[in-house]
């Protein structure tokens, strides 16, 4: 049965829509009000508060901890410097995404791993006969997310001029109303924003704490239902919508390599040997047979259909997860997974798996739309993501 994340006597307070999801064994709320797309405006226009502590956390310490974390994942850890955070995935030895998270250097030659599928085991694995020792902390560690515009003045507020010059994917470790705490310019919403890590011990306090001093800047608790608005828009692949974790996968079809995910870019295969290395070698030498890709939908025409129902175009204002074809003349050519009506870019836009002769930018396909049980063609085109990157993300 699902438990209340350490922050749960202030969640619970404020959960007006007792609306709650299963993440990780932990209740998470769905939305705080009946009106989820008030919490994602204030991700966009001003700081959302989300409680992100279901997390997965791992320490790697001891001589051989750089060696494991390298071992493991398909980015070079070697090249990230103290204080500084990679996100990457890691693979089987087929070369398929078991996961996809983070890694951190503490910069004390110890090393955190951060994910939203636990992982203990396959870590624990890649490091048998070394000098390692893994410690899950997810249980010690509570999180929060503080995403939106006025997240830095918010912090400015709390701790002078610990966040000014705190770079994308850069932490730093200092005091937060009395408590030891870290914060790091990380996060799901594809916005400039920072996540807060404490001792569970700490996590009501830094909550109370984070909604006080961000009163006067329209602070406002987001669920995950906002979340996945943001996350959409930020052109994120979510595991277990997007892509099946190899582990969990039942057919080979489920399964996904970092070049099917598109995450070309995260993999080093001039490191040395890593797990699935060498499948990956000959994936990029013959090229994936299908990618991970952004669709903008045309809308006027899918709103067209509505109106020949004498039905008010109604695009899909929350985010939806599930299958619908894709297609490139008569031939179905791949699915899409994740889809909503951006409020922000005033656009319906998609993720989607596509064969890969059709994943170039530019190319118009045709995405399956279905109104009062009809299905319809709507015409879409393959664009960059991410779908929305302002330019304070990373400024």
């Amino acid at each position: 049965m699902p438990r209340g994340t350490p922050f749960h006597s202030r969640t619970s307070a404020l959960c007006e829509s007792q609306s709650w999801r299963n993440w990780s064994g932990y209740l998470a709320a769905s939305s705080y009000t009946l009106v989820p797309e008030m919490e994602y405006h204030a991700i966009r226009n001003s700081a959302g508060l989300i409680d992100v502590s279901p997390l997965f956390k791992y320490d790697v310490r001891g001589g051989d901890a750089l060696r494991v974390v390298n071992r493991v994942v398909t980015r070079d850890a070697a090249s990230c410097r103290p204080k500084q955070i990679m996100y990457t995935p890691w693979c089987d030895g087929h070369g398929k995404t078991v996961d996809d998270g983070t890694i951190w250097n503490l910069g004390d030659g110890t090393w955190r791993v951060t994910s939203a599928e636990p992982n203990l085991r396959w870590i624990e694995d890649a490091g048998a006969g070394l000098d390692v020792e893994v410690e899950d902390a997810s249980e010690d560690i509570a999180a929060v997310a503080l995403q939106g515009p006025m997240s830095r003045a918010i912090l400015q507020d709390l701790v002078d001029d610990a966040v000014d010059e705190l770079r994308f994917y850069r932490f730093t470790q200092t005091r937060l109303d009395g408590v030891a705490a870290t914060i790091s310019r990380t996060g799901y919403t594809g916005d400039l924003g920072y996540e807060i890590w404490v001792e569970r011990e700490a996590a009501e306090r830094l909550w109370d704490t984070l909604m006080h001093a961000g009163r006067a800047h329209g602070i406002t608790p987001a669920g995950m239902l906002a979340l996945d608005i943001a996350r959409i828009e930020a052109g994120f692949v979510l595991a277990e919508v997007d892509y099946v974790p190899s582990r969990r996968a039942v057919i080979d079809a489920q399964r996904y390599s970092p070049y099917e995910l598109s995450l070309d870019w995260t993999v080093d295969l001039n490191k040395g040997s890593f797990v699935g290395r060498q499948a990956l070698v000959r994936e990029a030498r013959q090229g994936p047979r299908r990618r991970i890709v952004g669709l903008q939908v045309d809308w006027e025409v899918a709103a067209r259909f509505f109106r020949e129902k004498d039905l008010p175009p109604e695009p899909p204002r929350l985010a939806w997860r599930s299958n619908i074809p894709v297609y490139y003349g008569h031939s179905q050519i791949g699915r899409a997974t994740s889809g909503v009506w951006s409020p922000t870019l005033k656009r319906y836009v998609c993720i989607a798996t596509v064969d890969a002769p059709y994943s170039g930018i530019g190319t118009v396909v045709e995405i399956e739309v279905t109104v009062e049980g009809e299905r319809k063609k709507a015409p879409a085109t393959v664009v960059k993501r991410p779908f929305y990157d302002p330019e304070r993300k990373k400024a």
